[in-house]
């Protein structure tokens, strides 16, 4: 199963292998056209890839791959996080990784961005304290050409103030049971959600959120109810009542996954140093 989010980190990861040498990975993909993150047996997904890119700096031995959250088919990613663990018999550095990564990868739509050497303790998922995500919404009646597949295009006009305003009482610790996908596997439907931000930048209509984990389809499905509301099809009040429901049936559609990038994944030591 491949969530749109991260699953919930109820369990410490297994006993890290020895004789392994572990690099931090934070890449950006066009989820378009594959599978999403994880490996299938049928199509191509994201991490296929990767493992196969990183498996051809150390002679085709197998290179595993963890990452800090699973996406969807269609789904994209500008800051996801993962870490490799290449065999410590065959060194590599920084520059080989990124670029010769970024050369076998080719002509995939998926980057290689910075690199970092890590301990063995050190992991992409279970290290990880929170995941930000953006939902774009293209808000005019001219379907997409530029950005098509990278936008929910929504023709009827968009109240982002009421919007907003419904996304304010999805801030904090909830039971997001009416937000969370009928297959979701994940033990607890209570998430606290961090940030929940919408805004306009002319045509475009971006919902921002970060929280430390999510449920499968969360996002998507809060994008959906929303657009319900700024539409003006429900009003604002409508979101307590979908809240209190804990029924999947109450919230609005799941909005389509090309909407939807991870933005970046944080941790208390941030491997690559950035300010």
């Amino acid at each position: 199963m491949s969530d749109t989010q991260v699953a919930e980190p109820l369990a410490e990861p297994a006993a890290e292998p020895t004789g392994l040498n572990r690099w931090a990975l934070r890449i950006e993909y066009d989820g378009t056209g594959y599978l999403g993150w994880q490996k299938q047996n049928d199509g191509t997904s994201i991490q296929g890839l990767i493992e196969a890119a990183a498996s051809k700096l150390v002679r085709n031995r197998p290179v595993p791959s963890i990452t800090a959250g699973r996406t969807d088919a269609g789904v994209h990613a500008a800051g996801m996080v993962i870490h490799l663990d290449f065999p410590d018999d065959a060194p590599v550095d920084a520059r080989q990784i990124r670029d010769g990564m970024g050369y076998h990868l080719k002509p995939h739509r998926v980057v290689v961005l910075e690199t970092a050497k890590v301990g063995p303790e050190w992991n992409a998922r279970f290290s990880a304290t929170w995941r930000s995500y953006r939902y774009t919404i293209l808000n005019r009646p001219a379907r997409p050409g530029l950005m098509e597949n990278r936008v929910w295009h929504i023709k009827r006009p968009l109240d982002v103030d009421l919007m907003q305003q419904a996304a304010n009482h999805l801030l904090g610790p909830h039971d997001f049971t009416s937000f969370r996908a009928v297959a979701c596997q994940a033990r607890s439907p209570i998430r606290t959600l961090d940030v929940l931000n919408i805004h306009r930048d002319g045509e475009l209509v971006m919902i921002d959120t970060k929280a430390r984990s999510f449920l499968h389809h969360q996002v998507r499905n809060m994008a959906g109810t929303l657009m319900m509301i700024g539409s003006r099809q429900w009003p604002v009040e409508k979101i307590i009542e979908i809240l209190e429901a804990k029924d999947r049936c109450a919230a609005g559609q799941t909005a389509p996954p090309e909407g939807l990038c991870l933005m970046d994944v944080g941790y208390p030591d941030d491997p690559f140093n950035r300010s």
